[in-house]
């Protein structure tokens, strides 16, 4: 059997989400009777808790793109662990490949670990990153807090800058994988080539539709399943590619 996928880490999985399912209900009738206490109707509170269900189905589907991405290096019962609890695809992804690649796994995420040395150096990476915020915050965010105020209140140009700076900086790294990103000649689709091209390019016009269809039709509710959204179909249109192109074209890598 699978190490990855054995009953024992599924048992493990299914403790984790049961443990964060009563946390978010113990938490959602501290806040309904709080909220009954200060007055609020139940027709505001129900309206409060359908509008967050809403909207929490749109980072639910990124996470879901984000399981799918790890789930066929790392299985299915670890990507599901960590993004039940706290991860983003930018981080978690990030995270596993720069640990492969640490250990010269050719192709990273593209094939199925079967070191367990390997597996859980991953692990440890991907949880031990995402550690610190949750250590960190309780200690020292009111101090944190202050100074991020200060620094917006007399250099708001300047914190602007770098925060663009960040995201750019970061969108860029995705990029630069999808145009030019080396990879194993004898794993197909791990280096840039035309499926990546293919991808990258669709997700951008997904992207731009979603973006006109709110702003033309002034869907608000839209907006945040937006990159979700351009994710998965995305990702969609290169399966049916991989399987409707011709081998010949679509196996193309100019950095294979």
């Amino acid at each position: 059997m699978d190490f990855k996928e054995s009953g024992f880490m599924y048992l493990v999985g299914g403790f984790v989400v049961f443990f964060i399912v009563c946390q978010s209900l113990f938490f959602l009738i501290k806040a309904w009777r709080q909220g009954r206490k200060l007055g609020l109707s139940a027709k505001t509170l129900k309206d409060t808790v359908s509008s967050s269900v809403l909207f929490t189905l749109a980072p639910a589907l990124a996470i879901l793109a984000t399981v799918i991405t790890l789930a066929g290096a790392l299985g299915l019962v670890v990507p599901w662990i960590r993004l039940t609890v706290i991860g983003n695809i930018s981080y978690e992804v990030t995270a596993a490949q720069s640990t492969l690649e640490a250990f010269g796994i050719p192709g990273g995420l593209a094939v199925e670990i079967k070191d367990k040395e390997v597996f859980t150096a991953a692990v440890w990476v991907m949880t031990v990153g995402s550690v610190f915020p949750l250590v960190l915050l309780p200690l020292f965010f009111k101090k944190i807090h202050n100074k991020i105020g200060q620094a917006l209140s007399s250099k708001g140009g300047w914190s602007d800058v770098m925060s663009a700076a960040a995201f750019i900086g970061l969108i860029s790294a995705f990029l630069a994988k999808a145009l030019a990103g080396a990879g194993d000649k004898n794993i197909i689709g791990d280096g840039a080539g035309v499926l990546s091209l293919l991808t990258l390019i669709s997700s951008i016009v997904f992207m731009l539709a979603f973006e006109f269809v709110c702003k033309r039709y002034k869907l608000k509710w839209l907006e945040p399943f937006a990159m979700p959204l351009s994710m998965l179909l995305a990702m969609g249109l290169a399966a049916v590619a991989w399987q409707v192109l011709p081998e010949n074209f679509v196996t193309v890598e100019w950095r294979g």
